[in-house]
């Protein structure tokens, strides 16, 4: 299963501008951590197509990891604007500092030490400690639970179920080529292990696949059904002088 993934992403993996695909790696290209680091936190809650442009504009503005970490916040919190989730601007520019002043401008070289930054989640490390330090680790986002959701017809439900889909998916983790194993299996539950529609013909997995054997792999993961919110109604008071509106920054907290 390993030797198929990665067959697939040698000739087909998506091309992304922070990622150094196996070609490249070849021709003596390294991961750049500070940039793999940038693409994770934006990628967290937004798609890569929307990420892209505040990539590249964020490391026009602040080329190196210290740039960050010397620029104004409010800085960083402006560049930001529109990717939404602010508490993940505020942890980048924290993280940022950190590095800078407690290690020299360069990020721990390992998943544990990447986990005791700000805004760095067991996902994010685990992913930039295979990408960029090649870490045997077990890298599980939401399109990874999909696909060994599906490859294992795991019956219980999400959340429940993320410790042993967890558990499932470090069977399968390949500690040769952890940093392509991990992007291989992203862009697999992105492109063809799909949510909906899971291109199931095209799919190098498709014949340990549980799921696809009892013909309902869109069926998986099972999730519990969320309750029925009730709806809340409010009211906001703008305090105006003229032109102006008068503003009270919300603290971080």
């Amino acid at each position: 299963m390993r030797a198929a993934l990665l067959a697939r992403y040698d000739t087909s993996g998506r091309a992304l501008p922070w990622r150094v695909r196996p070609q490249e790696r070849a021709a003596g290209t390294i991961a750049d951590v500070y940039a793999v680091w940038l693409s994770e936190i934006m990628c967290q809650q937004t798609t890569t197509i929307h990420a892209a442009p505040y990539w590249h504009k964020f490391l026009e503005a602040f080329p190196t990891v210290t740039h960050m970490a010397n620029a104004p916040r409010d800085d960083v919190l402006t560049l930001w604007a529109g990717l939404g989730y602010y508490a993940r601007a505020r942890n980048l520019h924290k993280c940022a500092q950190i590095v800078a002043r407690d290690y020299g401008g360069v990020f721990p070289a390992s998943e544990a030490g990447l986990l005791t930054l700000p805004g760095i989640g067991a996902y994010s490390a685990a992913a930039i400690a295979a990408i960029c330090y090649n870490e045997p680790t077990n890298v599980v986002d939401a399109n990874v639970e999909r696909v060994i959701a599906r490859i294992f017809a795991v019956e219980t439900p999400l959340p429940t179920a993320r410790k042993n889909i967890r558990a499932l998916a470090a069977t399968l983790a390949d500690p040769g080529r952890p940093g392509d194993y991990a992007q291989a299996l992203m862009d697999h539950g992105s492109q063809i292990c799909k949510p909906r529609n899971p291109l199931c013909t095209d799919c190098v997995w498709a014949a340990p696949c549980k799921a696809r054997a009892l013909g309902e792999p869109q069926s998986y993961p099972r999730k519990t059904k969320k309750p029925k919110l009730k709806t809340r109604y409010g009211a906001a008071f703008v305090l105006r002088r003229a032109d102006e509106v008068l503003l009270s920054r919300r603290p971080d907290t």
